[in-house]
């Protein structure tokens, strides 16, 4: 059986990243704009599980597809994990310049060890018979005195990863899908539909 899959996202920095990972699934991967789904979803789960499964759930109810869809935020845990899953709506209408820069801004006063953060992510697959599966995955790092770097989006600026000396938008991208949240859990997700995808043809 011919499958596509669907990514719940219209962001473009994402979808690349996305399309190299699963590539080798051999399916068409369109985003929502692609397959001329136009919704707003309201993100109002408690965890980034459970948004993204929001996300894929609104999309899979319209095309039935194989679709995903992420969550993803930055956790600092000086700021008691804020600012977790508002990640996308923190301090909304700001840019993310002035977002990184608030954050760095609100740790002036942290001692280098209170510095540390994670990137998480949560991805969600509803199948055509609507089961769902879940992957999540997270990468451990610093938040950066000053921002750095342009090979990424969101808060990759400020996320400095001690191993690499280098932020997360200084990472090339091929490298960066390997460590990334969103790349392991891509990764992990990617298994797991082989799995499905395996049985099926069997």
């Amino acid at each position: 059986m011919k499958h596509r899959i669907i990514f719940a996202t219209g962001n473009e920095g994402k979808m690349k990243e996305i399309r190299m990972i699963l590539a080798d699934l051999g399916m068409e991967i369109l985003s929502m704009k692609e397959a001329k789904v136009r919704l707003e979803i309201e993100e109002n789960g408690s965890t980034f599980g459970e948004n993204a499964e929001i996300k894929a759930q609104a999309v899979w109810n319209i095309t039935k597809d194989i679709v995903l869809a992420d969550d993803s935020g930055l956790a600092v845990d000086y700021l008691n994990g804020e600012p977790g899953v508002y990640s996308a709506r923190y301090m909304e209408g700001d840019s993310y310049e002035v977002k990184n820069r608030t954050i760095i801004e609100r740790l002036k006063d942290a001692k280098e060890e209170e510095r540390t953060a994670r990137f998480v992510c949560a991805i969600a697959a509803v199948l055509p018979d609507g089961s769902v599966l879940h992957t999540e995955e997270c990468v451990e790092g610093l938040i950066a005195h000053e921002p750095a770097g342009t090979n990424g989006f969101g808060y990759d600026p400020i996320f400095y990863l001690p191993e690499y000396g280098k932020t997360s938008a200084q990472i090339p991208l091929e490298k960066k899908n390997e460590i990334s949240h969103r790349g392991k859990a891509l990764e992990a997700m990617k298994l797991k539909l082989k799995e499905v995808l395996q049985g099926e043809n069997q």
